[in-house]
């Protein structure tokens, strides 16, 4: 048996079962689902995050990265955090809105494609070979943009369905989501955090303090919701912040050098 071609379907088979739980929530979500349905269908995308996080760590430790990996694994993204993800929404949520809700969880899910096609582009060469990360994803991936939305379905659940009261908030944070994924807007892929930096250990220490007082004053599912959220808010104010700065350099050398002063008699 050749043992390089076996390491090449390791990662694989983490991918294809990252698809199979989109797949069963997709299932669980179109068959009369109740509201425990649903949570079982936000908690099998968690798991297809997991799958998703563990098939890249698997290939760089086995060295058999390929642009085969790079495109099955964008199609489970699609699979598992655009289409099951949608449709979970769409179920959980806005259902009632009629086509107005097929429209927005349309948007999430087509806005979620498009910025796997943009990733697939930007992170390969032209034969098709992954590039290594940089220290900048552009647009919001989608496994966190899924991670939001389920986020509020677990969070939901566990409030016994308090949310549902929000059905505006849920239909504005869908939105946002879906353009976030398209823009250009930087996030940060935390590729060059050092645990020795005193910077890295001071952000750890404010998440995790901050993450065990959301769940001491609301409920521990609202955590993820609130670290989700900071990553998002991250990556828009760090770009508010740069557009502002090359504003300012810009006008600084747009202001004509004053005129020389008339030689004194």
């Amino acid at each position: 048996m050749n043992l390089r071609k076996t390491l090449f379907i390791l990662p694989n088979l983490f991918t294809l079962s990252s698809i199979f739980c989109g797949f069963y929530a997709i299932l669980i979500c179109t068959s009369n689902p109740s509201a425990d349905d649903h949570h079982r269908a936000a908690l099998l995308i968690i798991f297809a995050m997991f799958f998703d996080t563990i098939d890249g760590r698997v290939a760089r430790l086995t060295r058999t990265q390929s642009a085969f990996g790079v495109q099955i694994d964008s199609l489970a993204d699609v699979v598992s955090f655009g289409i099951a993800t949608a449709v979970l929404v769409y179920s959980w949520a806005l259902s009632d809105l009629g086509f107005g809700g097929i429209a927005v969880c349309f948007a999430f899910a087509a806005c979620g494609a498009i910025r796997l096609a943009r990733f697939n582009v930007l992170t390969t060469d032209p034969r098709g070979t992954p590039q290594k990360p940089g220290k900048y994803i552009v647009g919001l991936p989608i496994p966190t943009a899924a991670g939001v939305l389920i986020s509020l379905v677990v969070a939901n659940h566990a409030v016994g369905g308090r949310l549902m009261a929000l059905k505006p908030v849920i239909v504005g944070v869908t939105l946002v989501l879906s353009a976030l994924m398209v823009s250009t807007i930087k996030f940060r892929s935390f590729k060059d955090l050092k645990l020795r930096n005193p910077r890295t250990i001071a952000f750890i220490v404010i998440v995790v303090g901050s993450s065990i007082a959301i769940s001491l004053v609301y409920h521990p599912t609202f955590a993820l919701v609130w670290l989700l959220g900071c990553y998002v808010l991250i990556g828009m104010i760090e770009t508010v912040i740069a557009l502002g700065r090359r504003a300012a350099r810009r006008g600084g050398q747009s202001v004509p050098p004053p005129p020389p002063e008339p030689p004194k008699p």
